[in-house]
Order: structure tokens, then sequence, then C-alpha cells
């Protein structure tokens, strides 16, 4: 398995509008704290300081010059830790150009096939068009994945995926332009926390977990992968979204 960060630095607001966002209370309710650039670049160092792995920019997008400055400053104080950006992949082409010599892993996720399930999950038209572009352009921006000693990425790309219910046809969909159109050995991210939150609580569509049986077609359709990991389906699906109180800002 592969070891990513051990640090999540998430910014509020998302450039997504998705009604099953686990992350709505800072993503869509514009709960968080006003920092300055100069905070952020400390806030950087800090980490460095705690021995985290890696820094793990989550919903990054608008903030893209500020995180820029806040890097520069940062580096030239003595940063050196992989920086992580943390995507739905909803990007600007020349978004990801701007980054380049700044991020040494791209976590992007590739939600949705159809744009009409994009649209009405997501707000997002041409939601396919614009991410795999984006997933094409991260993945020729950092090259082959590369690790150290203990098996933790120093730099690269891993492309996740959420199963959604009644929705296996997109996952089919995307794993296949996956194996179609991105490097053999490369790493992907099938989760299976999906739980009902949020807006998606009275969507007839949205309004469960994802079965055993769904999850089991998505397994069997991995047999043609070599790199990555698979979400284990559980009962605790809430567990993995964090406590938004602002500790470390």
């Amino acid at each position: 398995m592969v070891q990513m960060a051990q640090e999540r630095f998430s910014f509020r607001g998302c450039n997504l509008s998705c009604i099953f966002c686990q992350n709505h209370e800072i993503s869509h309710s514009r709960f968080g704290k006003e920092v300055s650039i100069e905070k952020l670049a400390e806030i950087f160092l800090e980490l460095q300081d705690k021995n985290v792995h890696n820094i793990n920019l989550v919903s990054p997008t608008p903030y893209v010059p500020q995180i820029i400055a806040a890097l520069d400053i940062a580096k030239k104080q003595g940063l050196t830790l992989p920086i992580v950006y943390n995507t739905n992949s909803y990007e600007n082409i020349e978004t990801i150009k701007m980054l380049d010599g700044y991020v040494d892993i791209y976590l992007p996720d590739l939600k949705y096939f159809d744009d009409s399930v994009a649209i009405e999950f997501s707000s997002a038209p041409n939601y396919f068009s614009t991410a795999s572009s984006t997933i094409l352009t991260m993945q020729k921006q950092v090259g082959k994945n590369q690790f150290d000693e203990e098996g933790i990425m120093q730099k690269g790309i891993i492309v996740r995926h959420l199963i959604l219910p009644h929705h296996v046809l997109q996952t089919k969909k995307i794993l296949k332009w996956i194996k179609e159109n991105m490097p053999k050995d490369t790493y992907i991210s099938i989760m299976a926390q999906y739980f009902p939150t949020y807006k998606a609580k009275e969507h007839p569509l949205l309004n469960r977990k994802i079965t055993s049986r769904e999850y089991d077609i998505v397994l069997n359709m991995l047999s043609d992968f070599e790199n990555g990991y698979v979400q284990d389906l559980s009962d605790c699906e809430e567990e993995y979204v964090p406590n938004f109180d602002l500790s470390g800002i």
C-alpha cells in the first residue's frame, strides 16, 4: 500500500457543488479562518517540524496564487517536504502549469464519466473532459512515481475514484479510460467510503451506502491494474470525515 500524508491542510470553499460532499462544513458553509500568506508559510514550516511525511493541500484550487507565494517563502526558510495537491480535478490546465516545480504529488479525483451525472450531482458541466485533460497534464508534469526507502511516495500521481451507489457503470467507464490512456503502472485509489450526507440524504439514488454487491463488482474490474489500493467496505465510513476544529491555525 502506498503511504501518503500524515497531515492534511484543508482550504475553505470548493469549485464544485457536490450534493454528497463529506466536507460540506468547510466546502459550502464558509466555515474557516482567514490567514495571511506569511502565516500559511509558517504553518507549512510548523508541519515540517512535526516530522510529517508531506503537506497535503486539500481543495486548494481557488488559492493557487497564494499557495505559490507561501511556498516561495517557506522554501527560502528551509521547507523540503513533498507537496501534495489534493483536488477534484475540475481545473484549468493553466493552473496546473503554474504549479510545475511546486507540486511533487498530485492526488486527483476522477468522479464521473457522463456529463449528465456530473451536472446533477456536482453542477459541473464538461467534468470528464476537463478532469481527464487535467490528469494527463499532471501525469506528464510529475512523471513516473518515486518512493523513498520506506515506500512513501515522494513524487508522482495517484488517481482516485469514489464508488457511488447505483453508479457502478461510471466506475467501469472511468477505469476503462485510465487503462487505455494512462501508463500501465499508474496508481489508482478506489474509495468505498461513501455515505449519504448533506443534500444526498434526500436524493433517491444517493440516500444509501454502496452495497457489498456493488463493491464486489468494482473489485472484479481491477484485475488489469498493477498498482494502487482499494478501501475496505465497512460500517464506519463516517470516521473518514475529519473534525474541522481549526486546530493548528
